[in-house]
């Protein structure tokens, strides 16, 4: 359990709590391959941000206009789109292993509930899910951008996040 033991506690625990809903046995081995899994995960989020010039923030303001990245400790991912008359387009996607949240979820015209930090859970008044697991990484943009380009290059990275994700989680699988 190399890489596992190498992870922060908070993230032992909730690669755990994972493994409990992905249907695979719960054993070191499984939590094994979850932790690799997740690093790679992490690292291909990195990637993202580094080649689409994004910068990390630990804070967003539910009234902030400008759009954002979301990485959850469960290696879900929230793609939240700029203010357009007071709503946001919000996509999740989920790390396609568990059984009980959908592998994802469009809604238009969203709201946030209150701001959104590291370690706190992203909570909808109105949304695709209602509350998201606790945050590990949130992303804006590193420049400005007018509110259609960034609803697009967040649409465009989180489809190509979902589908990194999809080809690292066939190595938990098999």
């Amino acid at each position: 359990m190399e890489v596992f033991n190498s992870l922060a506690p908070v993230i032992q625990e909730h690669i755990k709590q994972m493994a409990k809903t992905t249907g695979l046995p719960l054993e070191d081995e499984t939590y094994e391959k979850l932790a690799k899994a997740w690093v790679e995960k992490e690292k291909a989020f990195q990637e993202a941000l580094q080649e689409h010039r994004f910068e990390e923030v630990s804070f967003f303001g539910k009234d902030d206009p400008r759009g954002l990245l979301v990485l959850t400790y469960s290696g879900s991912l929230l793609s939240i789109g700029p203010l357009k008359d007071g709503k946001r387009r919000v996509e999740y996607t989920s790390i396609g292993l568990r059984t009980d949240v959908p592998d994802s979820a469009v809604k238009e015209d969203s709201d946030l509930a209150e701001d959104v930090e590291t370690d706190a859970v992203v909570k909808f008044s109105r949304g695709p899910i209602q509350q998201s697991s606790p945050v590990y990484k949130i992303a804006v943009f590193s420049e400005e951008k007018p509110a259609e380009e960034e609803d697009e290059l967040l649409t465009q990275v989180i489809q190509e996040l979902s589908e990194d994700f999809a080809e690292i989680n066939k190595t938990v699988i098999d």
